[in-house]
């Protein structure tokens, strides 16, 4: 071809090679996120709905993560959804109890969440209740997905728990239910922000922090300033859901709520892939720098007898006035399969 001839036709197609077309038409919108801390094993389901949503929309919708309390503090979230500053964020349930009263059902000791199915199955039980909706409605919130966080542990300084009776007289950091549980072994609990219990440690004003274990203590640094770690004793853990405006929500176009079906499942898989990742990272290194601590199967019971089902039936008799406490327990248990 005469080279006058191929630069017209390079110069026709370079426009049509550079485009690329959306998979998902829409109008250009940006959603601001409110979130703590910084990027890390926490976010990464946050961050891949981000990804995906602008790679979809070919950039028409950008979900713009706001880190380090950039936006609202942590305990503050949900009030910021209640006024629509901002179209979503993530919240932990534990951070503000009487917001979220019906919520606090995932801080129970010792559910029975035994794999990541029973994690999965169990949260979406609990998102799905009339309760929980009505209480997150209150506040323009409604759920996306949860963060999915894994079995709690402990991390401590000075002299190591090495049986039940030695958790006597320690100030921990042990929100909800799980706090709860910790009581019933003669601890002090304490539900300090995550971005609080470095200097907390540090200072001497807290003895042990249960974050979900692994990637929560080493992601605030914690092993920095700690001693020894638990691996088995499992008590709990804490919901801390990505959480839309419904304002926002309902204000999105069809095709744009569709997009959000349809990469949830690449959301979730992203999350938990990410805490397994920081698992097979972590684990080999807090062996190699602190003293681990395990319990025996005989101490294991007796700590699920004292803090599990009492536990679970105190806090059911404190809110079954306001809602449906048993059903909601009933359902958590009947999702993984078992009967409370």
């Amino acid at each position: 071809m005469h080279a006058t001839g191929l630069a017209l036709l390079t110069a026709l197609l370079l426009p049509v090679v550079g485009l690329r077309a959306a998979e998902v038409d829409g109008p250009q919108l940006i959603w601001d996120v409110s979130l703590w801390g910084k990027e890390r094993a926490f976010t990464a389901g946050v961050e891949r709905l981000s990804e995906l949503v602008a790679e979809k929309t070919d950039g028409n919708w950008n979900i713009v993560l706001h880190y380090g309390e950039a936006l609202s503090k942590a305990r503050e979230n949900l009030d910021g959804i209640s006024i629509d500053a901002f179209q979503a964020a993530m919240f932990c349930n534990f951070y503000h109890p009487r917001k979220n009263p019906a919520l606090m059902a995932l801080t129970m000791p010792f559910l029975p969440l035994r794999s990541w199915e029973d994690n999965r199955n169990a949260r979406a039980a609990v998102y799905a209740h009339p309760a929980v909706k009505k209480e997150l409605a209150r506040w323009n919130a409604m759920t996306y997905v949860s963060s999915y966080l894994p079995q709690y542990e402990f991390l401590g300084r000075g002299k190591p728990p090495q049986t039940l009776d030695d958790w006597k007289g320690l100030t921990v950091r042990a929100g909800g239910g799980l706090g709860r549980a910790m009581k019933v072994l003669g601890s002090t609990p304490t539900s300090s922000t995550a971005t609080e219990v470095y200097t907390g440690v540090q200072q001497g004003t807290m003895d042990a922090v249960s974050f979900p274990f692994s990637y929560g203590h080493v992601d605030y640094k914690i092993h920095e300033v700690t001693e020894w770690f638990t691996s088995n004793l499992t008590p709990g853990t804490s919901d801390c859901p990505i959480a839309f405006s419904i304002n926002a929500y309902q204000s999105l176009p069809t095709q744009y709520k569709t997009l959000l079906d349809d990469v949830k499942e690449d959301v979730i898989a992203t999350q938990i892939q990410a805490y397994i990742a920081m698992d097979e990272k972590n684990l080999p290194m807090l062996r190699r720098e602190l003293v681990e601590i395990r319990y025996s199967e005989a101490d294991l019971a007796e700590f699920r007898a004292a803090a599990g089902r009492p536990v679970i039936e105190a806090w059911i008799e404190e809110n079954q006035d306001r809602f449906d406490a048993r059903e909601i327990i009933e359902a958590i248990f009947s999702a993984v399969g078992q009967a409370y």
